[in-house]
């Protein structure tokens, strides 16, 4: 398994960038949440997009989630 979250993030990016939704969708979350990386909303948004467009449900209510809460710090 992985040696640590560090691990982990470096193989759902490997994967999410070979078109695995649920990879992508795994990639939106660790950035959202600052999951084995720094957090960031703006990478978070383009993963869960990606997902999102290629039909994945929960990437695309994660988006919307994440797109109505960033709009109210604006």
């Amino acid at each position: 398994m992985y040696r640590n979250v560090v691990d982990k993030v470096e193989w759902y990016r490997k994967a999410a960038e070979q078109g695995h939704t649920c990879a992508q969708f795994s990639v939106g979350e660790m950035y959202e949440y600052g999951k084995g990386v720094d957090k960031n909303n703006s990478i978070a948004v383009e993963w869960y997009r990606k997902a999102a467009k290629r039909g994945h449900a929960d990437a695309q209510t994660s988006l919307d989630n994440l797109t109505k809460r960033l709009q109210k710090i604006i």
